[in-house]
């Protein structure tokens, strides 16, 4: 239930924020432009911090996660309503905070749930597929259906960050990391290991029967640092083919569906269920949320090993409802809704099944290791989504403007 938590908390105020793209920014500026500012800090951080990151405590590295969370998240709300371009950038300058946030996040917590058993990592990925379905969905509803402002769901978004310190600092079951700490001293940074061992040899817990100290703390010779860096970039370089290239693909494709073209798959008021061209992105955001969700919750009964074949369909779910964006096939509004929900599906499978892979088949020594840089393959993809869909989100409205269907511009 803890990991279940931590993953929903950390990724929650990444989906809302996608999910009031159009609020954020208006009808006439790119919705892409809110993704790869969501996305592009989250990208660099799971690019560099997992050389680097095993020197920070997990216990720092949380204060600090929540810190930028809810700075960001502040800035979001508290920023008057887009008015020009100064406004926009800093409500994305609040969208960048929360990213650094959300991509450190990430990638810790997939390392840490190496030290809790193969359910932890259901446990993460049911978590972080609730966080779609959650934020995708309260914000639908807040900003609709309760009438709520914009600025008022924003601001209560901010307070969700204070879980990740309750089920990390008093729930979560610290054992298993101290445990790991005393059995492989290198792997963890030196004041952490130092101040555990001293603590535990005041209890008299560790001191061998001669008195003499620890032969944990007299042991401690740390790979140098650039030899390290090259064996992790070796590593790195090995989970490519295998777990990353089709990670990327999933996300290539279905952030250009959600950023792109979801913004356009647009029906007549009268022939959908809306009062509102508004309330069909949000709409679409939570039914693929709703995918996520139950996908990402699924490892316990059904385990996907080939990686590839989901990943191609996504890419299929993109030529369709492009095709649909252009040339007005598809019949109504609910096929769309079945399209988006398979697609959310085919998205949380891959991210789930990825990381379950990479479990099971990774030596346990560099299980951590990988776990963490195998996560930039989703902000990668979506990174690459997102130049994308900043130009192919216009042309397609223009498309559908010449062609007499100007629904888009009516967002």
């Amino acid at each position: 239930m803890t990991r279940d938590r931590t993953g929903l908390i950390n990724n929650v105020l990444y989906v809302i924020i996608l999910s009031a793209a159009l609020d954020l920014v208006g009808p006439d500026v790119p919705k892409g432009v809110v993704l790869l500012a969501d996305v592009i800090p989250s990208f660099f951080t799971k690019l560099c911090a997992p050389y680097f990151i095993q020197a920070v405590p997990y216990s720092i590295r949380i204060i600090i996660f929540v810190l930028l969370s809810a700075m960001g998240m502040l800035l979001i709300a508290l920023t008057p309503a887009y008015t020009d371009g100064g406004t926009i950038a800093t409500k994305m300058a609040g969208v960048i905070l929360a990213s650094l946030s959300s991509g450190a996040g990430e990638l810790s917590f997939l390392g840490l749930v190496h030290y809790y058993g193969p359910f932890s990592l259901a446990a993460w990925g049911s978590g972080t597929g609730g966080a779609g379905l959650i934020g995708a969905g309260l914000y639908a509803v807040a900003t609709t259906s309760w009438g709520l402002s914009v600025r008022t769901t924003l601001l209560a978004s901010a307070c969700l960050p204070v879980v990740m310190l309750i089920s990390f600092f008093l729930i979560l079951p610290l054992g298993p990391l101290r445990l790991h700490a005393k059995t492989h001293p290198d792997d963890e940074p030196v004041g952490e290991q130092n101040e555990d061992i001293e603590q535990e040899q005041r209890q008299g817990l560790l001191s061998p029967p001669d008195g003499s100290k620890p032969a944990v703390l007299s042991q401690h010779a740390h790979t140098p640092g650039w030899t390290m860096f090259k064996r992790n970039l070796s590593r790195a370089r090995s989970l490519f083919f295998p777990y990353m290239l089709p990670l990327l693909l999933v996300y290539v494709a279905e952030y250009t569906i959600n950023q792109g073209v979801a913004p356009t798959l647009l029906f007549p008021l009268p022939e959908s269920p809306f009062k509102h061209y508004r309330a069909f992105y949000p709409t679409y955001n939570a039914i693929y949320q709703a995918g996520v969700f139950i996908s990402r919750s699924s490892t316990p009964f059904l385990r996907i090993h080939n990686l590839y074949l989901p990943s191609f369909l996504q890419v299929t779910n993109l030529v369709l409802l492009a095709s649909h964006a252009i040339f007005n096939f598809i019949p109504n509004v609910y096929f769309i809704f079945a399209i988006i929900f398979w697609e959310g599906l085919l998205g949380g499978l891959v991210y789930v099944n990825t990381f379950g892979e990479i479990s099971d088949k990774i030596p346990k020594e560099d299980r951590e290791f990988s776990l963490s840089a195998t996560t930039v393959s989703d902000s990668g993809g979506i990174c690459v989504a997102g130049f994308i869909s900043m130009g192919f989100e216009v042309w397609l409205c223009n498309w559908q403007v010449r062609h007499g269907r100007d629904y888009c511009k009516k967002l």
